[in-house]
């Protein structure tokens, strides 16, 4: 077990945490990692997106669209088990295959980062001036 601890130490003193949830995480790596800082890993079950925030934007209406299209699995038994909703990400090439409980917990994910990075940059405006 310590060696999990080291290493999330470790992680958490090389990023700057934006949004976490039950279902993930969402971060920017801190400024002298050299990774890009107009980016935001978005990380949840087993899949890392390195996104900028007009990609986050796209993923987050791409929610929405198939949280619509989708309404039909409200009644139905299997749909805590079932990933029979469809949702396009960021990246045209790769769509994520969700059950309702992950596609509220990946909304409230991607919209939680939305709003604090939006709330970051309202507050450092008002200083900046």
């Amino acid at each position: 077990m310590k060696p999990v601890y080291n290493f999330q130490r470790r992680l958490m003193n090389d990023i700057d945490l934006i949004y976490n949830n039950s279902f993930g995480l969402a971060f920017q790596w801190k400024r002298d990692n050299g990774h890009n800082h107009n980016k935001v890993q978005l990380v949840f079950r087993d899949t890392g997106l390195f996104v900028t925030k007009e990609e986050l934007l796209q993923f987050s209406k791409n929610i929405r669209r198939s949280i619509k299209h989708y309404q039909m699995c409200g009644s139905c038994p299997k749909k805590e088990t079932c990933r029979s909703i469809l949702v396009e990400s960021p990246v045209p090439q790769i769509t994520f295959a969700m059950n309702t409980e992950e596609l509220g917990n990946v909304q409230d994910l991607v919209e939680g980062t939305l709003f604090q990075l939006n709330l970051d940059n309202y507050i450092d405006s008002l200083f900046k001036d």
